[in-house]
């Protein structure tokens, strides 16, 4: 039986934050990850570039349960105290569009190694491959039945990861440890992913890339909107707008309710401005056809989709399009809508919603209010962050959270024995 003062359960980004923190108390520590090396997940962020922070931040950055619980983790460990951390360990960074945090040479492994040499350099013992049949507390102490041995600790710090990503490890292996010590958790959907809708139009469109702003409704309710490049697939919906609304959709079709994505192609302008525009070139070229002016506003081949569900012949000229006809291309071109019936699966999701319930959590400490000694760090909790880097800040900010204070526990528990 090997014996720690804390024991870290997932070497992803929260779960070497976590065992770093945790080590720099000076409590013995042991990192334990399933897959055959750490950090896989880490690899493949901002598409291997690995945008790791964002200079802006703020609570309406982040979703959950209560996204207000992330403010005293934050208040420990911030946009700052990563930077300078990175910095310490060897991690150059740059700034780019405005508050995205990238490795300075924009590559991921740059991460993932430095937190490797950091986790050495504080002598965690690192144990990969290690398949954990169960875990149980007796008599105040944390025990592994792993098919490598057993191990023991004080203090257990699980950061086992959601359900995005399978390949990388993050496969929800840890739920049953949750479910073990009675912890309500809530069921994972993917989050960041790519929306599917039902209109037979789809196919026609698919591959199109257009600037737009997506707004979500849930049984007939406006509820999040997102303004960048809309794509749009086969299948439904893509690009950064539907990923930021995507756990709002899949939570809501969890819940039974009807949602709607609304996609206006024309967010500079509204719906005055648009029919003024229109008014102008009817009255400068009359016999010009509505294909033409249509062309003009948006993507050549999305045009005639919205012509076509505007009920408008794509060679009638501007002059002949009556009141009726103008309010409904109008309605197309600002609001066309999809019905959303689900999204790509966890394989495709950046990240995913759900997980342990904060309210269970102490975010000052990140210790279980019903386990004392048990912890959690990153996306295990019902926290999940929009694009930009957001994700990989709550996992080092939680990681670090949670180990400085196992550490300190576990630390104190040994002295006293």
């Amino acid at each position: 039986m090997q014996s720690y003062d804390v024991i870290v359960v997932g070497a992803g980004a929260s779960g070497m934050m976590a065992a770093i923190s945790a080590a720099r108390t000076g409590a013995r520590t042991a990192l334990l990850e399933h897959m055959p090396e750490a950090g896989r997940k880490l690899l493949s962020t901002g598409n291997g570039k690995c945008n790791f922070t964002n200079q802006v931040q703020g609570v309406q950055y982040y979703r959950g349960g209560d996204p207000a619980f992330v403010l005293p983790v934050f208040a420990q460990f911030g946009v700052t105290d990563t930077l300078n951390f990175f910095e310490e360990i060897g991690v150059w960074w740059k700034e780019k569009r405005g508050g995205y945090i990238y490795p300075a040479n924009e590559q991921a492994s740059t991460v993932r190694d430095c937190l490797l040499l950091e986790l050495a350099h504080q002598k965690v013992e690192l144990f990969c491959g290690i398949g954990i049949r169960a875990i149980k507390k007796q008599k105040g102490t944390f025990f592994f039945d792993t098919k490598q041995g057993g191990f023991c600790a004080g203090c257990c710090v699980l950061a086992t990861g959601g359900k995005a990503a399978k390949k990388t490890g993050s496969d929800g292996s840890g739920i049953p440890y949750v479910v073990g010590f009675c912890h309500p958790v809530s069921d994972f959907v993917p989050a960041l992913v790519q929306l599917q809708g039902k209109q037979s139009f789809l196919k026609e469109l698919a591959g199109i890339r257009a600037e737009g702003t997506l707004s979500l409704y849930v049984d007939g309710t406006k509820t999040v909107s997102d303004t960048g490049e809309i794509q749009l697939t086969d299948f439904g919906v893509s690009g950064i707008p539907a990923f930021q609304v995507s756990r709002y959709a899949l939570t809501a079709l969890r819940e039974g309710k009807q949602v709607l994505a609304e996609l206006d192609f024309v967010p500079q302008a509204s719906d005055q401005e648009l029919a003024g525009a229109f008014a102008r070139q009817r009255k400068r070229a009359p016999r010009r056809q509505a294909a033409d002016w249509v062309k003009g506003v948006v993507n050549s081949r999305l045009g005639p989709v919205l012509l076509r569900q505007a009920g408008i012949d794509p060679r009638h000229p501007l002059e002949r399009l009556y009141e009726q006809q103008q309010q409904r291309l109008f309605e197309e071109l600002k609001r066309l809508r999809i019905p959303i019936i689900g999204s790509k699966s966890f394989d495709f999701a950046q990240a995913c919603a759900g997980g342990v319930l904060t309210g269970e959590v102490s975010p000052d400490t990140m210790e279980s209010r019903l386990v004392p000694g048990l912890y959690f760090a990153g996306e295990l909790l019902d926290i999940d962050g929009m694009c930009g880097g957001y994700n990989l800040q709550w996992a080092w900010s939680s990681g670090w959270v949670a180990g400085l204070h196992s550490g300190r526990a576990g630390g104190k528990r040994r002295e006293s024995r």
